[in-house]
């Protein structure tokens, strides 16, 4: 499943085979499966504005709760959606917009606040805290 991937950030051999190639981390493995902080997560591949940390949620839809669980990305534009029939599985690819990257899927899901699920390997994901600063 290679693609047109064109990382601007040094990546690790796990970001590479999942960005690039379409694999997936290990359920339950990531770091930002149980990251809680207010901000801003990108990609790991080139930096863009992903999601918002107030979109992160807990999923309780069975086999996708070893993942980070967005509602909705920061633009419809952020996120490029692709069909995905490997596997023998029907499924809607999430991917980064300005990179390529795969960031992982999209899924019908009633727990979350938007009825979809953005199931993402945190291996894909940046993070950028909120500025305390500029709230005062």
């Amino acid at each position: 499943m290679s693609r047109d991937f064109r990382p601007k950030l040094p990546l690790d051999d796990e970001q590479l085979s999942v960005l690039r190639d379409g694999g997936t981390e290990a359920p339950f493995s990531g770091k930002y499966l149980q990251h809680d902080a207010d901000g801003l997560y990108t990609c790991a591949a080139c930096g863009a504005k992903l999601f918002m940390s107030d979109q992160k949620y807990e999923s309780n839809q069975r086999g996708l709760e070893g993942w980070p669980s967005f509602g909705e990305a920061v633009n419809q534009q952020t996120i490029e959606l692709r069909p995905d029939n490997s596997f023998g599985m029907s499924r809607t690819e999430a991917v980064c917009a300005n990179c390529g990257g795969h960031l992982g899927h999209v899924f019908d899901d009633s727990s979350s606040p938007t009825g979809k699920h953005y199931c993402i390997n945190s291996v894909c994901l940046g993070f950028q805290p909120k500025d305390k600063k500029s709230e005062s």
